[in-house]
């Protein structure tokens, strides 16, 4: 018999996502006579605890009976239970200094960890994530913020909205200005930026005529890999060698810092790539941007400016372009940015059912059978608390001192 427990989150702030809706948990438990699903009381999470009970879960404070917890946002180390297999985004793989006590805890608890975020097809394309909802309300965001700073319209926040789909009616009301959007990326994060952009009327160009033409509506352009990065000494671009080697090459954003009026940016980022843009290039006279929304959210990474996390309730602030210090937002000789850590907060329900399907779809049968699955071995980091094959690279930073 298998059992899976759904956690309260306990990060602060508090997330109210969950990896599986009550309406999915019923199909679960149909489709899987001898499962058991407890979930764990909560007062913030979008689902209220009688949905789950109606769906035929266990409602317990107490999940020791659970083989497979289920989480979204990292676990505290103290509700950690010994011995259980966990999936959450832990944010570990790339070796982040402010998870590492939380891995070490995973360690010491000798837990089998499963990262929804290293579940990945065999082509490195991710399985399952947030990304779609996170593009969705920081495109929103990131033109409210352009509103506010312009005077030229208005939106209201989307988690005052009841859904994605209540939220799209009010983008054909809105006529926005003759601007230009450079939007970063091609996963989920850019498919959702490209949703909002594309309900609201602003048309898509290549990036050749973005560059050189000048429109008398808005208009917006995808920038992919290919787009943004050369290698420093062939100039070519080849993907699988840009995420081995990407040292080796060098960002082409640079020119259009020139004529881009806001930057939704959706493009994966670790350490040692080059920035979008250097922070000194906002003292620059000709540099037009004056909104960012950093959907990704990497403190100091892709975009340098982005000085970390805002809340949802407070999403903006600015940094002045000579000091480069955080300032209130949509003052004069500043630049906006967005950055939030949990967009997808803001639609909580649509975000957690789209994940929960992938979830099971692709997911949750090789789990629950307990078979040879390689998807699942790839995306396991720790089994029972020891490092696996693919996540070796990772010594240093699970070494506990």
């Amino acid at each position: 018999m298998a059992t899976i427990g759904i956690i309260r989150e306990g990060k602060i702030p508090a997330d109210n996502r969950v990896a599986l809706t009550p309406a999915q948990c019923k199909w679960l438990l149909k489709s899987f006579p001898t499962l058991r699903i407890y979930v764990q009381p909560s007062a913030t999470r979008c689902f209220p605890d009688k949905d789950y009970e109606r769906a035929g879960a266990i409602l317990s404070e107490e999940l020791s009976e659970a083989e497979y917890i289920f989480g979204i946002k990292e676990v505290p180390a103290h509700f950690l239970l010994d011995n259980k297999t966990y999936l959450f985004f832990s944010h570990t793989k790339k070796l982040q200094p402010y998870n590492q006590s939380l891995f070490h805890a995973l360690i010491k608890k000798q837990i089998t960890l499963i990262d929804y975020e290293c579940l990945e097809h065999e082509d490195g394309q991710r399985i399952i994530g947030f990304g779609f909802f996170a593009g969705v309300v920081g495109a929103h965001n990131g033109l409210l913020a352009y509103g506010k700073r312009t005077g030229l319209f208005s939106l209201e926040r989307v988690y005052k909205q009841k859904n994605f789909k209540e939220l799209i009616h009010n983008y054909f009301e809105i006529k926005l200005p003759p601007i230009k959007i450079a939007v970063t990326g091609s996963g989920r994060v850019a498919h959702g930026i490209m949703e909002v952009l594309n309900l609201m009327g602003v048309r898509e160009v290549e990036p050749d005529e973005y560059l050189s033409k000048n429109f008398s509506y808005p208009v917006y352009t995808q920038l992919k890999g290919g787009d943004l990065y050369r290698n420093r000494i062939t100039g070519g671009y080849n993907r699988e060698e840009f995420h081995a080697k990407h040292q080796d090459y060098f960002c082409l954003f640079r020119s259009y810092l020139i004529c881009t009026d806001i930057l939704l940016n959706g493009i994966y980022w670790e350490e040692g790539m080059d920035r979008l843009f250097d922070e000194t290039a906002l003292r620059h006279p000709d540099f037009k941007i004056t909104t960012i929304a950093d959907i990704t959210d990497d403190a100091f990474g892709s975009i340098p400016i982005n000085l970390g996390d805002q809340t949802i309730e407070d999403p903006v602030y600015g940094v002045d372009k000579i000091s480069l210090q955080k300032t209130a937002p949509y003052l004069p000789g500043s630049v906006d940015v967005i950055a939030v850590g949990n967009l997808p907060n803001e639609l909580p329900r649509d975000a957690s059912r789209y994940f929960g399907e992938q979830l099971i779809k692709f997911i949750l049968e090789d789990l629950l059978s307990k078979g040879n699955s390689p998807l699942l071995a790839r995306a396991t980091i720790l089994k029972k608390g020891v490092l696996t094959e693919h996540y070796q690279y990772m010594r240093e930073y699970a070494a506990i001192p």
